[in-house]
């Protein structure tokens, strides 16, 4: 098969040296406010976030009547809420609006992405990414480990090539090594574990090749089974000495006479990946040896499991592999603007058709150049005019896309934290050390995620409002409590804090909304304050309102 990757890779250089020359000329005007880290090509030119965001905005000028430039107070909303997972304190709001420096958009970006929540909050993603298609409830229990590892990492900002790597070659206690995650939600199993892999790091299906050719991609049956060819001598085994429940990720390269057929719990790995026969399920099958799918290169018979993931790992996160950079560019596009190129996000590839293709091409060779810079590729994304555009819904399929940012519903952890933050509360994580997944299944945060949780691979327009969800907003007892005026914090301190009725409307709508009510809304509000006669009970229904509306849910 054509190394189609590695021709697209090569084709792109010419529009690539033409991306360099016109960043030159705003280099040349001097909007460089901040230091260049993104390095383009051999040239030894390198490129700002704001030079690199200009460049995406030229080639994405083409559409008609593009949104206006949203406000001060829905951009640092947004921005926190995409980038720390929770919304502006009043503080905040205030100290913003306040600044009248040109680039304190910029700044507050830098600001962010320096932030430890930041780490957390897209750990929570990449969680939901890889937990959700969980073969079995036993993989919660990596879930801590897995939250903590890439908070570390993100943080850290660790190259996203480093952070594949870490998952693909991943050994240890699932308890302690986050990195063990695919794995461990896939039960060890060479297929599902091939599967995930191409999915999440290369944003390629192949899973669908599985039992049979392709029906819509180039992708065959035995290239499916040479990718699994990968993984057989992983085991998963309890680990026996743990003191709670726990198990361990291994590579099982020792010799032996024979393999159950009941194998399915991958307690022992197998020395080679046989592929079934579909006409005898009960026949040994065809040994297959590891080759991957995109290049075609291959590994002999024989070499060990660590050699092999290894292998994997750097032919999968190479530069002359773009795929890897696509999409992983293309899932934190589609986060930042509501709409991705490729649409699910999990579905790229050389047979598929992304939306503005020069603009992911700029984008994807940006990401590549940089050495895979995490941190990067957000301060690049979030300078865009088209990041900072006002949201409207999604257009026809045939209108011309990122025209407008699009509303977005909060991810369960987002919503979560933003309603605790709102509300002036804390709620303390149990401890899970010891109680495995059914401690894990007791935490508020885990009780709030089965209802508001979504695959984040889903197309988001599919993600839509539930009675469910409905139900937990007017009846959680933990949102009940919060917005009592009887409790000490939350809502009864702010109204012993602020006796003025317009101040404390004002300090509701800060902290839901991180803006102030229009007039029309603050008369409505101190006209039902009146008409309720008692202030606690008033803003106690005022405070449900707001955190029930369509605005709090969203990211706008």
């Amino acid at each position: 098969m054509t190394n189609q990757p590695a021709n697209r890779y090569d084709a792109s250089r010419a529009v690539h040296l033409a991306v360099i020359a016109s960043a030159a000329v705003l280099h040349a005007m001097g909007l460089t406010p901040w230091p260049p880290i993104t390095s383009l090509g051999a040239e030894g030119r390198t490129v700002s976030p704001l030079e690199a965001a200009a460049r995406l905005d030229q080639l994405l000028a083409d559409g008609p009547s593009p949104a206006p430039r949203v406000d001060d107070a829905t951009f640092l909303r947004r921005v926190h809420l995409d980038l720390v997972g929770q919304p502006p304190t009043p503080g905040e709001i205030a100290s913003f609006a306040l600044d009248r420096d040109a680039s304190k958009r910029s700044r507050i970006t830098e600001k962010l992405l320096a932030d430890a929540r930041f780490g957390r909050n897209w750990a929570h993603y990449w969680r939901d990414v890889i937990l959700a298609r969980r073969s079995e409830e036993r993989a919660l229990l990596v879930a801590p480990s897995l939250t903590d590892h890439l908070s570390h990492r993100f943080n850290a900002n660790r190259p996203w090539d480093t952070i594949a790597r870490e998952f693909i070659t991943a050994t240890g206690k699932v308890t302690e090594n986050g990195e063990t995650a695919i794995i461990m939600a896939q039960q060890g199993k060479p297929e599902e574990t091939a599967a995930e892999i191409s999915r999440i790091f290369l944003g390629v299906q192949i899973q669908c090749a599985q039992c049979h050719d392709h029906p819509t991609d180039r992708w065959k049956r035995q290239q499916f089974h040479e990718l699994a060819a990968f993984f057989p001598r992983v085991a998963l085994r309890p680990d026996r000495e743990a003191m709670g429940r726990s198990f361990l990720v291994i590579s099982d390269d020792a010799p032996r006479r024979f393999v159950r057929k009941d194998n399915d719990s991958r307690r022992r790995g197998t020395l080679e990946h046989t592929m079934p026969d579909l006409q005898d399920p009960q026949a040994p099958g065809t040994r297959v040896q590891p080759v991957f799918f995109l290049s075609g290169e291959k590994l002999d018979y024989g070499t060990s499991d660590i050699q092999r993931r290894a292998q994997l790992a750097k032919w999968a996160t190479a530069a002359e592999n773009p795929w890897f950079a696509t999409a992983f560019v293309n899932r934190i596009w589609s986060e930042l603007l509501g709409e991705g190129f490729y649409e699910p996000v999990d579905d790229v590839g050389p047979d598929r058709h992304a939306s503005s293709p020069a603009t992911l091409e700029y984008l994807t060779q940006a990401f590549i150049a940089s050495g895979y810079d995490v941190k990067g590729l957000f301060q690049m994304i979030m300078a865009t005019e088209a990041y900072q555009r006002e949201s409207r819904p999604r257009g026809a399929p045939d209108a011309p896309v990122f025209m407008a940012n699009t509303p977005q519903r909060l991810r369960a952890d987002q919503l979560f934290d933003t309603l605790t933050a709102a509300l002036g509360i804390s709620i303390p994580e149990p401890m899970v050390a010891t109680g495995g997944p059914r401690a894990i299944r007791r935490s508020p945060r885990y009780q709030f995620t089965e209802v508001f949780g979504f695959d984040p691979s889903d197309p988001r327009d599919e993600v839509v409002g539930s009675i469910p969800q409905a139900l937990v907003m007017m009846n959680s007892p933990v949102l009940d409590l919060a917005t009592s005026a009887r409790r000490a914090d939350g809502l009864g301190k702010l109204l012993r804090e602020i006796p003025d009725n317009e101040d404390l409307v004002l300090e509701l709508y800060l902290r839901c909304f991180a803006r102030e009510p229009s007039q029309e809304e603050l008369r409505t509000c101190l006209r039902y304050i009146k008409r309720v006669g008692r202030r606690d009970e008033a803003f106690e229904d005022l405070l449900w309102s707001l955190l029930n509306s369509a605005e709090f849910v969203h990211r706008m």
